[in-house]
Protein backbone atom coordinates (compact mmCIF):
# COMPACT_ATOMS: atom_id res chain seq x y z
CA UNK A 1 0.00 0.00 0.00
CA UNK A 2 1.81 3.53 -0.81
CA UNK A 3 2.38 5.63 2.04
CA UNK A 4 -0.40 8.24 0.65
CA UNK A 5 -3.25 5.74 1.29
CA UNK A 6 -1.69 4.86 4.61
CA UNK A 7 -1.92 8.56 5.44
CA UNK A 8 -5.34 8.49 4.44
CA UNK A 9 -6.29 5.89 6.34
CA UNK A 10 -4.53 7.09 9.90
CA UNK A 11 -7.35 7.39 12.31
CA UNK A 12 -10.09 5.80 9.98
CA UNK A 13 -12.32 3.25 12.13
CA UNK A 14 -13.71 -0.22 10.52
CA UNK A 15 -16.85 -1.78 11.86
CA UNK A 16 -18.50 -4.98 11.11
CA UNK A 17 -22.50 -5.60 12.29
CA UNK A 18 -23.46 -7.90 10.09
CA UNK A 19 -27.92 -7.26 9.99
CA UNK A 20 -27.69 -5.36 13.25
CA UNK A 21 -27.79 -1.67 11.46
CA UNK A 22 -31.18 -3.23 9.75
CA UNK A 23 -33.13 -4.20 13.17
CA UNK A 24 -31.44 -0.85 14.63
CA UNK A 25 -33.42 1.07 11.74
CA UNK A 26 -36.64 -0.88 12.68
CA UNK A 27 -35.86 0.26 16.43
CA UNK A 28 -35.64 4.10 14.91
CA UNK A 29 -39.08 3.14 12.73
CA UNK A 30 -41.26 2.17 15.87
CA UNK A 31 -39.22 5.40 17.77
CA UNK A 32 -38.35 2.94 20.45
CA UNK A 33 -35.78 5.39 22.09
CA UNK A 34 -37.79 8.32 22.25
CA UNK A 35 -40.97 6.38 23.52
CA UNK A 36 -39.13 4.35 26.38
CA UNK A 37 -37.67 7.68 26.74
CA UNK A 38 -41.10 9.49 27.15
CA UNK A 39 -42.91 6.69 29.62
CA UNK A 40 -39.69 5.83 31.62
CA UNK A 41 -38.83 9.08 33.74
CA UNK A 42 -35.53 9.04 35.73
CA UNK A 43 -32.58 10.90 35.92
CA UNK A 44 -29.96 8.82 35.29
CA UNK A 45 -27.02 9.29 32.99
CA UNK A 46 -28.07 6.75 30.51
CA UNK A 47 -31.00 7.41 29.08
CA UNK A 48 -33.50 4.39 29.33
CA UNK A 49 -34.16 4.38 25.49
CA UNK A 50 -30.43 3.83 24.59
CA UNK A 51 -30.52 1.22 27.31
CA UNK A 52 -33.77 -0.54 25.93
CA UNK A 53 -32.06 -0.08 22.46
CA UNK A 54 -28.98 -2.03 23.26
CA UNK A 55 -30.52 -4.74 25.23
CA UNK A 56 -32.72 -5.47 22.07
CA UNK A 57 -29.81 -5.35 20.03
CA UNK A 58 -27.89 -7.53 21.88
CA UNK A 59 -30.29 -9.92 22.32
CA UNK A 60 -30.52 -9.96 19.09
CA UNK A 61 -26.91 -10.32 17.88
CA UNK A 62 -26.67 -13.69 20.06
CA UNK A 63 -28.75 -14.26 23.28
CA UNK A 64 -25.76 -13.76 25.15
CA UNK A 65 -25.46 -12.32 29.44
CA UNK A 66 -26.86 -8.92 29.74
CA UNK A 67 -24.13 -8.40 31.80
CA UNK A 68 -21.95 -8.14 28.42
CA UNK A 69 -23.38 -5.72 26.95
CA UNK A 70 -20.59 -3.51 28.18
CA UNK A 71 -17.71 -5.81 26.91
CA UNK A 72 -20.04 -6.11 23.23
CA UNK A 73 -20.20 -1.92 23.00
CA UNK A 74 -16.49 -1.70 24.05
CA UNK A 75 -15.52 -3.98 20.78
CA UNK A 76 -13.78 -2.05 18.42
CA UNK A 77 -15.50 -2.64 15.74
CA UNK A 78 -18.69 -1.60 17.08
CA UNK A 79 -20.72 2.03 16.01
CA UNK A 80 -22.47 2.73 18.96
CA UNK A 81 -23.76 6.09 17.01
CA UNK A 82 -24.87 3.95 13.75
CA UNK A 83 -26.95 1.34 16.37
CA UNK A 84 -28.22 3.65 18.54
CA UNK A 85 -28.50 6.70 16.73
CA UNK A 86 -25.79 8.62 18.89
CA UNK A 87 -22.61 8.51 20.62
CA UNK A 88 -22.83 6.74 23.58
CA UNK A 89 -19.61 5.76 25.67
CA UNK A 90 -19.83 1.55 26.30
CA UNK A 91 -19.23 1.87 29.92
CA UNK A 92 -22.51 3.24 30.24
CA UNK A 93 -24.00 0.44 29.51
CA UNK A 94 -22.29 -1.27 32.93
CA UNK A 95 -24.56 -4.05 34.36
CA UNK A 96 -25.35 -1.55 37.02
CA UNK A 97 -26.36 1.00 34.68
CA UNK A 98 -28.67 -1.33 33.05
CA UNK A 99 -29.58 -2.89 36.57
CA UNK A 100 -31.09 0.49 37.36
CA UNK A 101 -32.56 0.81 34.31
CA UNK A 102 -34.26 -2.67 34.49
CA UNK A 103 -35.74 -0.84 37.78
CA UNK A 104 -36.89 2.07 36.26
CA UNK A 105 -38.70 0.40 33.60
CA UNK A 106 -40.16 -1.90 35.87
CA UNK A 107 -41.78 0.85 38.12
CA UNK A 108 -42.83 2.87 34.64
CA UNK A 109 -44.73 -0.75 33.93
CA UNK A 110 -43.01 -3.12 31.13
CA UNK A 111 -46.60 -4.20 29.82
CA UNK A 112 -47.50 -0.19 29.52
CA UNK A 113 -44.58 0.23 27.22
CA UNK A 114 -45.07 -2.61 25.34
CA UNK A 115 -48.89 -2.00 24.51
CA UNK A 116 -47.65 1.55 23.11
CA UNK A 117 -45.48 0.03 21.15
CA UNK A 118 -47.72 -2.45 19.68
CA UNK A 119 -50.03 -0.02 18.83
CA UNK A 120 -46.62 2.00 17.30
CA UNK A 121 -45.90 -1.14 15.22
CA UNK A 122 -49.61 -1.80 14.18
CA UNK A 123 -50.13 1.55 13.10
CA UNK A 124 -46.45 1.54 11.15
CA UNK A 125 -46.68 -1.79 9.69
CA UNK A 126 -50.31 -1.61 8.59
CA UNK A 127 -50.76 -5.07 10.76
CA UNK A 128 -53.80 -6.88 10.64
CA UNK A 129 -55.35 -7.27 13.81
CA UNK A 130 -58.72 -9.24 13.03
CA UNK A 131 -56.87 -12.22 14.35
CA UNK A 132 -55.66 -11.94 17.75
CA UNK A 133 -53.76 -15.59 19.09
CA UNK A 134 -53.23 -15.57 22.88
CA UNK A 135 -50.81 -18.23 24.61
CA UNK A 136 -48.49 -18.57 27.48
CA UNK A 137 -45.64 -20.53 28.09
CA UNK A 138 -43.45 -21.23 31.60
CA UNK A 139 -39.58 -20.31 31.74
CA UNK A 140 -37.88 -22.09 34.35
CA UNK A 141 -34.86 -20.49 36.52
CA UNK A 142 -31.88 -21.47 38.27
CA UNK A 143 -32.25 -20.58 41.82
CA UNK A 144 -34.08 -20.85 45.07
CA UNK A 145 -35.76 -17.11 44.90
CA UNK A 146 -36.64 -17.16 48.46
CA UNK A 147 -38.41 -14.27 48.81
CA UNK A 148 -40.94 -15.04 46.78
CA UNK A 149 -41.83 -17.37 49.45
CA UNK A 150 -42.68 -14.47 51.97
CA UNK A 151 -46.21 -13.61 53.11
CA UNK A 152 -45.31 -10.31 51.57
CA UNK A 153 -43.25 -11.10 48.41
CA UNK A 154 -40.97 -8.91 46.66
CA UNK A 155 -42.56 -6.93 44.17
CA UNK A 156 -42.99 -8.50 40.43
CA UNK A 157 -43.72 -12.18 39.32
CA UNK A 158 -43.44 -14.66 41.93
CA UNK A 159 -41.05 -17.35 40.68
CA UNK A 160 -42.14 -20.13 42.43
CA UNK A 161 -43.32 -23.79 41.28
CA UNK A 162 -46.01 -24.33 38.60
CA UNK A 163 -47.41 -26.64 35.79
CA UNK A 164 -43.82 -26.45 33.81
CA UNK A 165 -44.38 -26.92 29.73
CA UNK A 166 -40.56 -27.42 29.65
CA UNK A 167 -40.85 -30.64 31.50
CA UNK A 168 -38.61 -29.58 34.25
CA UNK A 169 -41.21 -29.18 37.48
CA UNK A 170 -37.72 -29.55 39.97
CA UNK A 171 -36.95 -26.11 38.39
CA UNK A 172 -38.98 -22.93 39.69
CA UNK A 173 -40.80 -20.88 37.06
CA UNK A 174 -42.29 -17.38 35.63
CA UNK A 175 -44.92 -17.66 32.72
CA UNK A 176 -44.99 -15.32 29.83
CA UNK A 177 -48.53 -14.40 27.99
CA UNK A 178 -48.57 -12.95 24.45
CA UNK A 179 -51.22 -11.86 21.86
CA UNK A 180 -50.33 -11.37 18.92
CA UNK A 181 -51.43 -10.86 15.31
CA UNK A 182 -50.47 -12.30 11.52
CA UNK A 183 -48.72 -15.47 13.40
CA UNK A 184 -46.36 -13.92 15.71
CA UNK A 185 -46.04 -10.16 15.42
CA UNK A 186 -46.48 -9.54 19.48
CA UNK A 187 -48.65 -6.41 20.23
CA UNK A 188 -48.40 -6.96 23.70
CA UNK A 189 -47.13 -9.47 26.75
CA UNK A 190 -46.23 -9.56 30.45
CA UNK A 191 -44.72 -11.70 33.08
CA UNK A 192 -46.80 -13.67 35.04
CA UNK A 193 -46.13 -15.34 38.23
CA UNK A 194 -44.95 -19.10 37.78
CA UNK A 195 -48.05 -20.82 38.93
CA UNK A 196 -50.44 -18.77 37.21
CA UNK A 197 -53.38 -21.00 35.61
CA UNK A 198 -53.94 -21.16 31.65
CA UNK A 199 -57.31 -20.96 32.32
CA UNK A 200 -57.34 -17.57 34.94
CA UNK A 201 -54.78 -15.61 32.54
CA UNK A 202 -57.21 -16.36 29.79
CA UNK A 203 -59.97 -14.90 31.65
CA UNK A 204 -57.58 -12.15 32.56
CA UNK A 205 -56.61 -11.17 28.99
CA UNK A 206 -60.22 -11.34 28.02
CA UNK A 207 -61.29 -8.72 30.93
CA UNK A 208 -58.54 -6.20 29.07
CA UNK A 209 -58.71 -6.80 25.08
CA UNK A 210 -61.78 -4.90 24.57
CA UNK A 211 -59.61 -2.17 26.65
CA UNK A 212 -56.65 -2.91 24.56
CA UNK A 213 -58.52 -2.97 21.16
CA UNK A 214 -60.10 0.37 21.80
CA UNK A 215 -56.67 1.75 21.95
CA UNK A 216 -56.02 0.47 18.50
CA UNK A 217 -58.87 1.72 17.54
CA UNK A 218 -61.04 -1.43 17.08
CA UNK A 219 -64.41 -1.55 18.12
CA UNK A 220 -66.57 -5.10 19.56
CA UNK A 221 -66.78 -7.61 17.09
CA UNK A 222 -63.62 -6.59 14.89
CA UNK A 223 -61.55 -9.23 15.47
CA UNK A 224 -61.22 -12.94 16.25
CA UNK A 225 -59.48 -14.41 19.49
CA UNK A 226 -57.47 -17.16 18.90
CA UNK A 227 -56.78 -19.80 21.95
CA UNK A 228 -56.11 -22.92 22.68
CA UNK A 229 -58.29 -25.56 24.76
CA UNK A 230 -57.74 -23.79 28.12
CA UNK A 231 -59.46 -20.86 27.30
CA UNK A 232 -62.70 -23.30 27.28
CA UNK A 233 -63.85 -22.71 30.67
CA UNK A 234 -67.75 -21.79 31.70
CA UNK A 235 -66.01 -18.31 33.00
CA UNK A 236 -64.13 -17.55 30.18
CA UNK A 237 -66.97 -18.56 27.88
CA UNK A 238 -69.11 -15.89 29.56
CA UNK A 239 -66.33 -13.18 29.42
CA UNK A 240 -66.04 -12.99 26.07
CA UNK A 241 -69.35 -11.94 25.81
CA UNK A 242 -69.96 -10.77 21.60
CA UNK A 243 -65.94 -11.52 21.02
CA UNK A 244 -66.02 -13.97 18.20
CA UNK A 245 -63.49 -16.84 18.79
CA UNK A 246 -62.05 -19.80 17.61
CA UNK A 247 -60.17 -22.41 20.31
CA UNK A 248 -60.06 -26.20 20.72
CA UNK A 249 -62.23 -27.90 21.94
CA UNK A 250 -60.44 -29.96 24.94
CA UNK A 251 -61.06 -33.83 24.78
CA UNK A 252 -62.43 -34.31 28.43
CA UNK A 253 -65.50 -32.46 27.76
CA UNK A 254 -68.18 -35.18 26.66
CA UNK A 255 -69.46 -33.22 23.84
CA UNK A 256 -65.93 -33.11 22.12
CA UNK A 257 -66.11 -36.91 21.87
CA UNK A 258 -69.96 -37.10 20.85
CA UNK A 259 -68.79 -34.52 17.95
CA UNK A 260 -66.24 -36.53 16.96
CA UNK A 261 -68.33 -39.60 16.81
CA UNK A 262 -70.80 -38.38 15.02
CA UNK A 263 -68.98 -37.29 12.16
CA UNK A 264 -67.04 -40.60 12.07
CA UNK A 265 -70.81 -42.17 12.09
CA UNK A 266 -71.92 -39.79 9.69
CA UNK A 267 -69.49 -40.34 7.12
CA UNK A 268 -70.05 -36.87 5.53
CA UNK A 269 -66.85 -34.88 5.19
CA UNK A 270 -65.55 -31.90 3.17
CA UNK A 271 -62.25 -32.15 1.53
CA UNK A 272 -60.32 -29.09 2.64
CA UNK A 273 -56.93 -30.58 1.29
CA UNK A 274 -53.30 -29.50 2.33
CA UNK A 275 -53.18 -26.08 4.39
CA UNK A 276 -49.12 -26.58 4.56
CA UNK A 277 -47.32 -23.55 3.02
CA UNK A 278 -44.40 -25.63 2.05
CA UNK A 279 -44.47 -28.89 0.05
CA UNK A 280 -44.47 -31.30 1.80
CA UNK A 281 -41.42 -34.02 0.78
CA UNK A 282 -41.85 -38.34 0.58
CA UNK A 283 -40.41 -38.70 4.44
CA UNK A 284 -42.77 -35.64 5.67
CA UNK A 285 -45.94 -35.45 3.58
CA UNK A 286 -48.26 -32.24 3.70
CA UNK A 287 -51.28 -33.24 6.05
CA UNK A 288 -54.78 -34.14 4.38
CA UNK A 289 -57.58 -31.88 5.97
CA UNK A 290 -61.58 -33.23 6.02
CA UNK A 291 -64.11 -31.00 8.02
CA UNK A 292 -67.53 -32.20 9.29
CA UNK A 293 -69.87 -29.09 10.44
CA UNK A 294 -72.01 -29.85 13.83
CA UNK A 295 -72.85 -28.02 17.06
CA UNK A 296 -72.69 -28.38 20.87
CA UNK A 297 -73.98 -27.55 23.56
CA UNK A 298 -71.46 -26.33 26.46
CA UNK A 299 -73.44 -24.38 29.92
CA UNK A 300 -76.44 -23.62 28.28
CA UNK A 301 -75.28 -22.02 25.27
CA UNK A 302 -75.08 -23.63 21.28
CA UNK A 303 -71.89 -23.33 19.64
CA UNK A 304 -70.46 -23.82 16.18
CA UNK A 305 -68.58 -27.29 16.23
CA UNK A 306 -66.10 -28.00 12.99
CA UNK A 307 -64.78 -31.55 13.55
CA UNK A 308 -61.34 -31.76 11.65
CA UNK A 309 -60.32 -35.06 10.43
CA UNK A 310 -55.78 -34.87 9.98
CA UNK A 311 -54.39 -37.24 7.92
CA UNK A 312 -51.19 -36.81 10.10
CA UNK A 313 -53.08 -38.44 13.39
CA UNK A 314 -52.57 -37.62 16.35
CA UNK A 315 -49.36 -39.54 17.68
CA UNK A 316 -50.74 -39.88 21.12
CA UNK A 317 -54.10 -41.23 20.09
CA UNK A 318 -52.39 -43.42 17.86
CA UNK A 319 -50.26 -45.36 20.57
CA UNK A 320 -53.47 -45.18 22.70
CA UNK A 321 -55.00 -47.22 19.76
CA UNK A 322 -51.83 -49.54 18.96
CA UNK A 323 -52.20 -50.33 23.01
CA UNK A 324 -55.67 -51.34 22.96
CA UNK A 325 -55.05 -53.36 20.01
CA UNK A 326 -52.65 -55.48 21.89
CA UNK A 327 -54.50 -55.42 24.87
CA UNK A 328 -57.51 -56.89 22.93
CA UNK A 329 -55.54 -59.79 21.51
CA UNK A 330 -53.29 -61.12 24.40
CA UNK A 331 -56.90 -60.89 26.60
CA UNK A 332 -58.52 -63.02 23.63
CA UNK A 333 -55.60 -65.19 23.65
CA UNK A 334 -55.72 -65.86 27.03
CA UNK A 335 -59.37 -66.78 27.00
CA UNK A 336 -58.61 -69.33 24.09
CA UNK A 337 -55.78 -71.32 25.71
CA UNK A 338 -58.68 -72.71 28.09
CA UNK A 339 -61.09 -73.54 25.15
CA UNK A 340 -61.04 -77.47 24.98
CA UNK A 341 -59.37 -78.51 21.63
CA UNK A 342 -60.66 -81.78 20.35
CA UNK A 343 -64.32 -82.91 20.96
CA UNK A 344 -65.88 -86.31 20.38
CA UNK A 345 -68.68 -85.36 18.27
CA UNK A 346 -69.11 -82.71 15.80
CA UNK A 347 -72.17 -81.50 17.82
CA UNK A 348 -69.99 -80.78 20.77
CA UNK A 349 -67.60 -79.14 18.65
CA UNK A 350 -70.19 -76.94 17.00
CA UNK A 351 -71.39 -76.16 20.41
CA UNK A 352 -67.74 -74.74 21.59
CA UNK A 353 -67.17 -72.72 18.09
CA UNK A 354 -70.18 -70.92 18.65
CA UNK A 355 -69.15 -70.17 22.20
CA UNK A 356 -65.72 -69.11 20.72
CA UNK A 357 -66.64 -67.22 18.16
CA UNK A 358 -69.16 -65.20 20.97
CA UNK A 359 -65.62 -63.89 22.92
CA UNK A 360 -65.35 -61.62 20.43
CA UNK A 361 -64.38 -58.47 21.03
CA UNK A 362 -65.01 -54.85 19.18
CA UNK A 363 -61.72 -54.99 18.14
CA UNK A 364 -61.03 -58.36 16.88
CA UNK A 365 -63.08 -61.38 15.44
CA UNK A 366 -62.75 -64.90 16.27
CA UNK A 367 -62.65 -67.00 13.72
CA UNK A 368 -63.48 -70.75 14.46
CA UNK A 369 -63.27 -73.87 11.72
CA UNK A 370 -64.06 -77.15 12.62
CA UNK A 371 -61.37 -79.90 11.00
CA UNK A 372 -62.37 -83.43 11.17
CA UNK A 373 -59.31 -85.64 12.05
CA UNK A 374 -58.99 -89.67 12.20
CA UNK A 375 -57.26 -90.81 15.12
CA UNK A 376 -56.63 -94.62 15.28
CA UNK A 377 -59.06 -96.38 17.95
CA UNK A 378 -57.56 -97.81 20.80
CA UNK A 379 -56.39 -101.54 21.21
CA UNK A 380 -53.97 -103.90 19.27
CA UNK A 381 -53.71 -103.28 15.53
CA UNK A 382 -54.67 -106.33 13.14
CA UNK A 383 -52.27 -107.89 11.41
CA UNK A 384 -53.60 -107.34 8.42
CA UNK A 385 -55.85 -104.78 6.31
CA UNK A 386 -56.17 -101.02 7.59
CA UNK A 387 -55.65 -99.44 10.72
CA UNK A 388 -58.88 -98.95 12.28
CA UNK A 389 -59.80 -94.93 12.97
CA UNK A 390 -62.29 -92.96 14.20
CA UNK A 391 -63.37 -89.37 13.57
CA UNK A 392 -62.54 -86.51 16.35
CA UNK A 393 -63.24 -82.95 15.72
CA UNK A 394 -60.55 -80.36 16.16
CA UNK A 395 -61.71 -76.78 16.76
CA UNK A 396 -59.25 -74.08 15.20
CA UNK A 397 -59.16 -70.71 16.17
CA UNK A 398 -57.77 -67.56 14.18
CA UNK A 399 -57.73 -64.12 15.74
CA UNK A 400 -58.79 -61.20 12.95
CA UNK A 401 -59.19 -57.34 13.20
CA UNK A 402 -62.67 -55.82 12.81
CA UNK A 403 -61.19 -54.17 10.22
CA UNK A 404 -64.71 -51.97 10.06
CA UNK A 405 -64.37 -51.06 13.90
CA UNK A 406 -60.39 -50.36 13.76
CA UNK A 407 -61.04 -48.03 10.70
CA UNK A 408 -63.36 -46.08 12.59
CA UNK A 409 -61.22 -46.08 15.86
CA UNK A 410 -58.47 -44.57 13.44
CA UNK A 411 -60.59 -42.32 12.25
CA UNK A 412 -62.04 -41.17 15.27
CA UNK A 413 -57.80 -40.69 16.67
CA UNK A 414 -57.05 -38.68 13.96
CA UNK A 415 -59.70 -35.78 14.65
CA UNK A 416 -60.02 -32.74 16.84
CA UNK A 417 -62.89 -30.35 17.32
CA UNK A 418 -62.70 -26.74 16.93
CA UNK A 419 -64.76 -24.17 18.94
CA UNK A 420 -66.01 -21.48 17.63
CA UNK A 421 -69.13 -18.56 17.72
CA UNK A 422 -67.80 -17.08 13.69
CA UNK A 423 -70.86 -17.84 11.60
CA UNK A 424 -70.02 -19.79 8.53
CA UNK A 425 -72.51 -17.00 6.43
CA UNK A 426 -72.71 -13.68 6.71
CA UNK A 427 -70.64 -10.90 7.44
CA UNK A 428 -67.40 -11.66 8.86
CA UNK A 429 -68.13 -15.26 8.38
CA UNK A 430 -65.42 -18.13 7.76
CA UNK A 431 -65.97 -21.16 5.98
CA UNK A 432 -64.24 -24.53 7.87
CA UNK A 433 -61.29 -24.05 5.97
CA UNK A 434 -61.26 -20.33 6.91
CA UNK A 435 -61.54 -21.50 10.66
CA UNK A 436 -59.27 -24.00 10.56
CA UNK A 437 -56.89 -21.60 8.76
CA UNK A 438 -57.10 -18.91 11.28
CA UNK A 439 -56.88 -21.65 14.01
CA UNK A 440 -53.62 -23.01 12.57
CA UNK A 441 -51.91 -19.11 12.99
CA UNK A 442 -52.22 -20.30 17.01
CA UNK A 443 -48.53 -22.09 16.38
CA UNK A 444 -46.70 -18.93 15.14
CA UNK A 445 -47.39 -17.81 18.41
CA UNK A 446 -45.90 -21.18 19.96
CA UNK A 447 -42.90 -20.89 17.69
CA UNK A 448 -42.32 -17.26 19.42
CA UNK A 449 -41.84 -19.28 22.84
CA UNK A 450 -38.72 -20.90 22.36
CA UNK A 451 -37.83 -16.87 21.50
CA UNK A 452 -38.57 -16.51 24.82
CA UNK A 453 -36.32 -18.79 26.51
CA UNK A 454 -32.67 -18.92 27.47
CA UNK A 455 -31.73 -19.57 30.76
CA UNK A 456 -28.20 -17.45 30.37
CA UNK A 457 -30.29 -14.09 30.15
CA UNK A 458 -32.63 -14.49 32.83
CA UNK A 459 -30.32 -16.35 35.28
CA UNK A 460 -27.61 -13.76 35.16
CA UNK A 461 -26.18 -12.63 38.86
CA UNK A 462 -28.33 -9.24 38.34
CA UNK A 463 -31.44 -10.38 37.59
CA UNK A 464 -32.00 -12.26 40.74
CA UNK A 465 -35.24 -10.10 41.41
CA UNK A 466 -38.31 -10.99 39.80
CA UNK A 467 -39.29 -7.05 39.26
CA UNK A 468 -35.98 -7.01 37.01
CA UNK A 469 -37.28 -10.04 35.20
CA UNK A 470 -40.44 -8.65 34.89
CA UNK A 471 -38.56 -6.01 32.90
CA UNK A 472 -36.17 -8.34 31.16
CA UNK A 473 -39.34 -9.80 30.08
CA UNK A 474 -40.29 -6.42 28.43
CA UNK A 475 -36.63 -6.74 26.44
CA UNK A 476 -36.75 -10.21 25.02
CA UNK A 477 -40.73 -9.32 23.73
CA UNK A 478 -39.65 -5.67 22.01
CA UNK A 479 -36.77 -8.12 20.18
CA UNK A 480 -39.46 -10.79 19.23
CA UNK A 481 -41.34 -8.06 17.83
CA UNK A 482 -38.44 -6.63 15.99
CA UNK A 483 -37.53 -9.87 14.90
CA UNK A 484 -41.14 -10.84 13.68
CA UNK A 485 -41.85 -7.21 11.59
CA UNK A 486 -38.59 -7.84 9.89
CA UNK A 487 -39.33 -11.54 8.45
CA UNK A 488 -43.12 -10.11 8.18
CA UNK A 489 -41.72 -7.53 5.52
CA UNK A 490 -39.39 -10.34 3.90
CA UNK A 491 -42.35 -12.76 3.46
CA UNK A 492 -44.56 -9.52 2.25
CA UNK A 493 -42.17 -7.81 -0.08
CA UNK A 494 -41.66 -11.24 -1.96
CA UNK A 495 -45.47 -12.15 -2.28
CA UNK A 496 -46.55 -8.09 -3.43
CA UNK A 497 -43.93 -8.72 -6.14
CA UNK A 498 -44.14 -12.28 -7.31
CA UNK A 499 -40.79 -13.31 -6.93
CA UNK A 500 -38.02 -14.92 -4.82
CA UNK A 501 -34.99 -14.64 -2.39
CA UNK A 502 -31.74 -16.63 -2.69
CA UNK A 503 -32.25 -18.47 0.59
CA UNK A 504 -30.17 -21.91 2.06
CA UNK A 505 -28.06 -23.90 -0.42
CA UNK A 506 -27.95 -21.26 -2.97
CA UNK A 507 -31.92 -21.73 -3.77
CA UNK A 508 -34.58 -19.69 -4.48
CA UNK A 509 -37.20 -19.32 -1.48
CA UNK A 510 -40.67 -17.91 -1.19
CA UNK A 511 -40.43 -18.23 2.45
CA UNK A 512 -37.22 -15.96 3.60
CA UNK A 513 -36.84 -16.16 7.40
CA UNK A 514 -35.41 -14.06 9.68
CA UNK A 515 -32.43 -15.94 10.62
CA UNK A 516 -31.61 -16.84 6.86
CA UNK A 517 -31.33 -12.75 6.89
CA UNK A 518 -29.07 -12.92 9.35
CA UNK A 519 -26.80 -15.26 7.46
CA UNK A 520 -27.08 -12.85 4.21
CA UNK A 521 -26.31 -9.81 6.03
CA UNK A 522 -22.91 -10.79 7.38
CA UNK A 523 -19.37 -9.36 6.58
CA UNK A 524 -20.22 -5.99 5.60
CA UNK A 525 -17.46 -3.79 6.76
CA UNK A 526 -17.92 -0.29 6.73
CA UNK A 527 -15.18 2.61 7.63
CA UNK A 528 -15.41 5.72 9.62
CA UNK A 529 -13.09 8.38 8.30
CA UNK A 530 -13.44 12.56 9.06
CA UNK A 531 -16.78 11.78 10.25
CA UNK A 532 -18.53 10.01 6.86
CA UNK A 533 -19.09 6.17 6.18
CA UNK A 534 -18.26 4.14 3.41
CA UNK A 535 -18.92 0.61 2.51
CA UNK A 536 -15.53 -1.00 1.99
CA UNK A 537 -16.67 -3.72 -0.78
CA UNK A 538 -19.89 -3.12 -2.91
CA UNK A 539 -22.47 -5.36 -1.53
CA UNK A 540 -23.41 -7.89 -3.97
CA UNK A 541 -26.88 -8.76 -5.50
CA UNK A 542 -27.77 -11.26 -2.87
CA UNK A 543 -27.39 -8.95 0.04
CA UNK A 544 -28.97 -5.53 -1.92
CA UNK A 545 -32.21 -7.79 -2.64
CA UNK A 546 -32.35 -9.32 0.99
CA UNK A 547 -32.05 -5.36 2.36
CA UNK A 548 -34.90 -4.51 -0.75
CA UNK A 549 -37.09 -6.96 1.03
CA UNK A 550 -36.54 -5.40 4.61
CA UNK A 551 -37.64 -1.82 3.23
CA UNK A 552 -33.56 -0.51 3.71
CA UNK A 553 -30.95 -0.30 1.26
CA UNK A 554 -27.14 0.91 1.97
CA UNK A 555 -27.59 3.74 3.92
CA UNK A 556 -28.78 1.34 6.96
CA UNK A 557 -25.19 0.71 7.11
CA UNK A 558 -24.20 4.46 6.68
CA UNK A 559 -27.25 6.60 8.27
CA UNK A 560 -27.30 6.51 12.23
CA UNK A 561 -30.97 7.94 11.61
CA UNK A 562 -32.11 5.73 8.96
CA UNK A 563 -35.22 3.71 9.20
CA UNK A 564 -36.88 1.24 7.32
CA UNK A 565 -39.71 1.95 4.88
CA UNK A 566 -42.73 -0.56 5.83
CA UNK A 567 -43.64 -3.26 3.65
CA UNK A 568 -47.21 -3.49 3.91
CA UNK A 569 -49.23 -7.35 2.34
CA UNK A 570 -50.83 -6.31 -0.74
CA UNK A 571 -54.87 -7.85 0.11
CA UNK A 572 -56.16 -10.00 -2.18
CA UNK A 573 -59.31 -8.62 -4.07
CA UNK A 574 -61.98 -10.92 -2.68
CA UNK A 575 -60.54 -9.35 0.87
CA UNK A 576 -60.99 -5.69 -0.56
Amino acid sequence: MAADQVEMLRGAEFFSHGFLPAAAAYCRRLSLVELVDRMVPTQMELRPGLAVQAMVLDVLQGRTPLYRVEHSMARTDVDTELLLGEQVEPHMFSDTNLSRSLDAIFDAGPSKIITELGIQAASAFSLDMRTLSYDTTSTSVWGEYRDCELPEPPPGPVITHGHSKDHQPQLKQFMTELLCVERGVPIFGRTLDGNSSDKTSNNHMLARISTLMAAHGLGPGACIYVADSAMVTERNLEALGDMRFITRLPANYSACEMAIQHAVDAKDWTALGSLAETTGSAVRPSADYRSHETAVVLHGTSYRAVVIHSSSHDKRRQKKLAKSLAASEKALRDKLKKVQVRYFCEADASVAATQATGLSTRLHIVVAKIQPVEVRRPGRPPKEGPLPTTTRYDLCCELAENTAEVQREKDLAGCFVLLTNVPPEGHGALDAKGILRTYKGQYGIESDFAFLKDPLIVNDLFLKTPSRIDALGMILIIALMIWRLMERSMRAYVQNNQITLQGWDNKQTEKPTAFMMTTVLTDILVVLMNGNRSIIRELDSRRLAFLKALGLGPPAFLDPQSKCVPIIPVKPASEG
